[in-house]
C-alpha cells in the first residue's frame, strides 16, 4: 500500500511546503497554509497512465504539416458581444474562465449562452454545483429558454462530470462553479487551492482530448482574484470578468486573457427581468442622461480593445472645510487623478491644493487608459473655474508631467466615433497624427462642419475648451 504523504499548501498563492509555518514564505500571507494528504501513484499506475496517453496520441511528436485542422474552428456563442470579447466565438477545446462578484450575473449569462448554443449548434451540458436542477429550470423559464437539447446535471463530483461529458459528447460544457467541484483523489475540502487547481487541470485535459469548449465560473475573493490563486488564470485559455456596479443595470464583460484572440475587449450588456440584453451602441447609452451646459462635465473617448466608447466624466471641486483636502475618485485610478491635480497646479496655475476634488465616471464604467487624461483634467478645471465645456465637444489626449499633450493610439478611430454620434468638435494632441485626423474624418463621409482642434499643451487645450 502506498504511503500517505503530508504537505502544506498555501490557499493564496498555491505554494507547497513540507512543514506548517505561520507565514507563507512565497506570498508573505499569514495563516494560509493548510494540511493536505495525498497518496503517490505506484509505478504500475504511472505506466498505465503513460500507456493511455500514448494511445490517445498526446505524447507522440507530430510534424506540423501532418496535423489535421479542426473541422469547426469557432462556435458562435449566440451573442455578438460575447463573440467580440472571445475574438470571434468559442474555440473548440478551449477552457474559458469567467469571474465576477456574487450576484453580478455570471450564471444568468452562461445559462443564456447554453440556451442559444443548444438551439443553434448542439447539445449543451450545464453542471450546477450550487443549485438543484429544479432551481436552474426556474431561472431558465424566467429567461424564456426552452432548452430541448440543454442537459442539466446537479453534482459536485469530478468523476461524475467527466463520465457525463464522455457519454453525452456535448457541443459545450458549463461548470457552475469550480469552487464546488472536488476530486476523490485529494483529501482537501472543496474550494481549496488543491481541489480547484486539480479539477481545473482535469477539465483542461478533457477539453483538449474531446475538442469540447468548457466554460467554468470562478468566484472573486475580497482581493479581487478569481478563485483565490492566480494559478487558475494561467491554466485557462481565456479569462473573462463580468463587471458592473450593483446598483446599475449595465454589465461589462471584459477579457483580460485570450490565447486565441485580442485581449481587453469589452462587451456591454444591460440587466433586465428577462436576463442580460446586448447593448448595440454603448456610447449613446452612457451619454443618454447627460445635462447640457453643466460645469465639471466632459466627454472622453476611451478605447476598450478595438472599440471606441464615449463616456461622460464628472468632477466637483469645492473649498476644503478641514485642514487637509480630500481627493475621492470612482472609475478613475486614484494615483492618476493625483498626478493630474499636480500638473494642473504646477503647469496651469490652478490652486486646487486647498480644495476637495471628487471625480466620477458615469454608468459605473472604469477608465484605465491614459488617453482620458485631458478629459478628466478639463472636467476639474471646468468645475474650478465655473465654466462649462461645450456639449458638442469631446477631448482626447494623454497629459505629461511637463503639461504637454502626448499622442494616443488609434486617434482617427476615436474621432470618427465622436463624429458618428453627432459631436461637432474634438480637441486632440498636435503630436503624432493630430494634423491628419481631419482629413481622415472628411474622407470617411462625415459632415464638413466637424472641427478637429489641436493643442500642444494642457494649458492651450483648456483655453480652447473653457473660452
Amino acid at each position: 500500500m502506498a504511503k500517505l504523504r503530508t504537505k502544506y499548501v498555501c490557499q493564496r498563492c498555491g505554494g507547497e511546503h513540507t512543514k506548517w509555518m505561520g507565514k507563507c514564505p512565497d506570498c508573505d500571507a499569514w495563516n494560509t497554509l493548510e494540511e493536505t494528504k495525498e497518496t503517490p501513484q505506484s509505478s504500475l499506475q504511472q505506466r498505465r497512465h503513460g500507456s493511455t496517453s500514448l494511445a490517445q496520441g498526446t505524447q507522440i511528436p507530430v510534424m506540423l504539416p501532418q496535423v489535421q485542422p479542426l473541422t469547426q474552428y469557432r462556435i458562435s456563442a449566440g451573442y455578438s458581444e460575447i463573440d467580440r470579447v472571445l475574438g470571434g466565438g468559442l474555440v473548440a477545446g478551449s477552457l474559458i474562465l469567467i469571474g465576477g462578484e456574487p450576484g453580478i450575473g455570471k450564471s444568468t449569462l452562461l445559462l443564456q449562452v447554453s440556451g442559444a448554443i443548444a438551439r443553434d449548434t448542439g447539445p449543451v451540458l450545464y453542471v450546477s454545483g450550487e443549485e438543484s436542477i429544479e432551481q436552474v429550470k426556474m431561472r431558465a423559464e424566467r429567461l424564456g429558454i426552452q432548452g430541448e437539447r440543454l442537459y442539466l446535471l446537479a453534482t459536485i463530483e469530478l468523476d461524475t462530470i467527466c463520465e457525463s461529458v464522455t457519454q453525452l459528447k456535448p457541443a459545450l460544457v458549463i461548470v457552475d462553479s469550480i469552487q464546488t467541484v472536488f476530486s476523490h483523489h485529494l483529501t482537501a475540502a472543496p474550494g481549496s487551492i488543491s481541489q480547484v487547481r486539480e479539477c481545473t487541470l482535469q477539465f483542461m485535459q478533457l477539453a483538449k482530448c474531446t475538442h469540447i469548449p468548457f466554460f467554468i465560473i470562478g468566484h472573486v475573493t475580497k482581493e479581487g482574484t478569481v478563485a483565490g490563486p492566480k494559478a487558475l488564470e494561467h491554466i485557462a485559455d481565456a479569462v473573462l470578468y463580468l463587471e458592473g456596479e450593483r446598483f446599475h443595470s449595465y454589465r461589462l464583460l471584459r477579457g483580460v486573457k485570450n490565447r486565441f484572440g485580442p485581449t481587453h475587449e469589452v462587451g456591454v450588456f444591460e440587466m433586465h427581468g428577462e436576463g442580460l440584453v446586448e447593448v448595440a451602441n454603448p456610447s449613446a447609452v452612457f451619454l443618454a442622461d447627460r445635462v447640457a451646459n453643466a460645469t465639471g462635465s466632459a466627454v472622453v473617448v476611451s478605447m476598450e480593445g478595438t472599440r471606441p466608447l464615449l463616456v461622460e466624466v464628472q468632477a466637483l471641486v469645492t473649498p476644503s472645510n478641514f485642514g487637509t483636502a480630500r481627493c475621492t475618485t470612482n472609475g478613475i485610478e486614484y494615483n492618476r487623478l493625483v498626478m493630474l491635480l499636480a500638473v494642473l497646479t504646477k503647469r496651469v496655475g490652478l490652486a486646487v491644493g486647498n480644495h476637495d476634488v471628487y471625480a466620477n465616471v458615469i454608468g459605473g464604467f472604469t477608465l484605465q487608459e491614459p488617453a482620458v487624461d485631458l478629459g478628466v483634467a478639463a472636467a476639474i478645471a471646468s468645475s474650478y473655474r465655473e465654466k462649462h465645456i461645450a456639449p458638442d465637444m469631446t477631448l482626447i489626449g494623454e497629459v505629461g508631467l511637463s503639461g504637454e499633450l502626448r499622442a494616443v493610439s488609434r486617434l482617427a478611430l476615436r474621432v470618427r466615433e465622436a463624429a458618428k454620434l453627432g459631436f461637432k468638435r474634438c480637441i486632440v494632441p498636435s503630436a503624432g497624427r493630430g494634423h491628419k485626423v481631419r482629413e481622415d474624418v472628411v474622407d470617411a463621409g462625415f459632415p464638413n462642419d466637424f472641427q478637429v482642434l489641436t493643442a500642444s499643451s494642457l494649458a492651450v487645450a483648456l483655453e480652447i475648451a473653457l473660452h
